[in-house]
């Protein structure tokens, strides 16, 4: 298995890192500011990984940290190292699970629904354009310029952005902070604020108390990897009884390692790491 990447080496593309960071709102208001381009002050706290929500089909969705300004918009702030080839359907799945939550039951006056902001920061281009910021709100295709002005905006961030064009040198900053959260890329900076976050991020990285809890959501997550692993091996062998004890043999070892390599994925190992784990060739993993 590949190595745990240690507290004091994670960048805020990390979840966990990213998620201690934001607890603090000074850090998550300044991120929001560079992103937006505009004044943000928050009316509550940051409330990081709370909103977990079962939808009717019984999948769980969890948002990174949702936020709520003085004018009562939202904005859900996402973290995403790896390409799921599924991020556009997921930002309309997030914007819906949020929508649901905020009228009453019974309520139709739809004008009383607040302004979203679903934001994600990722290592890549989504779009293979080179531009660091894609802004998206739903707008007619007969009349150029004319926007529905529904209150939903969605925005792809990519840190890894060769067009300036339309952004500030601040934001192309803070996303290059984001992916090498660094004392020196901070200074390279010459930004005030990218200098004080990196102050907060390296009390956190030395903290013994959040190093422990670092630890911990490892070993959970470790756990678990065990139960599905374990659980896919007993699909397995149930399908056996029905179809033949020594083909569920095959079938739950096969579940195994598809269920190890994708929690690998998930952990960062490359596909080629993966196979040798596993014994599944790269063309298994990619399509997991």
């Amino acid at each position: 298995m590949g190595k745990k990447k240690e507290l004091k080496d994670l960048n805020l593309l990390d979840r966990f890192l990213f998620a201690e960071a934001v607890e603090d709102p000074e850090i998550l208001q300044d991120i929001l500011e560079i992103i937006l381009g505009r004044d943000v002050v928050l009316k509550h706290l940051p409330q990081t990984e709370k909103e977990e929500r079962k939808t009717v089909w019984g999948r769980q969705v969890r948002l990174d940290v949702w936020a709520m300004d003085e004018n009562e918009a939202i904005y859900d702030t996402e973290v995403q190292k790896k390409n799921t080839h599924n991020l556009p359907k997921r930002t309309r799945l997030y914007n819906g699970l949020i929508d649901s939550k905020l009228l009453e039951s019974g309520v139709l006056e739809y004008n009383r629904l607040n302004d979203v902001y679903i934001i994600m920061i990722m290592p890549f281009d989504l779009f293979g354009l080179g531009l660091y910021r894609y802004t998206f709100r739903m707008a007619c295709r007969e009349v150029p310029g004319l926007e529905l002005e529904d209150g939903a905006t969605r925005i792809l961030l990519n840190t890894r952005g060769t067009n300036s064009a339309g952004v500030s040198e601040e934001l192309i900053a803070l996303l290059r902070y984001m992916e090498d959260t660094s004392k020196e890329v901070a200074e390279h900076s010459s930004s005030d604020r990218i200098l004080k976050m990196q102050e907060k991020i390296e009390k956190i990285r030395s903290s013994e108390e959040i190093g422990v809890k670092y630890m911990n959501a490892y070993e959970e997550r470790m756990l678990e990897l065990q139960e599905a692993r374990e659980e896919g091996l007993q699909e397995g062998l149930q399908e056996g009884r029905e179809h033949g004890l020594q083909e569920g043999r095959r079938a739950g070892r096969e579940e195994e390692r598809k269920t190890m390599a994708a929690e690998l994925k998930k952990l960062g190992m490359s596909p080629e790491e993966i196979s040798k784990v596993t014994k599944l060739s790269l063309e298994e993993i990619e399509a997991l």
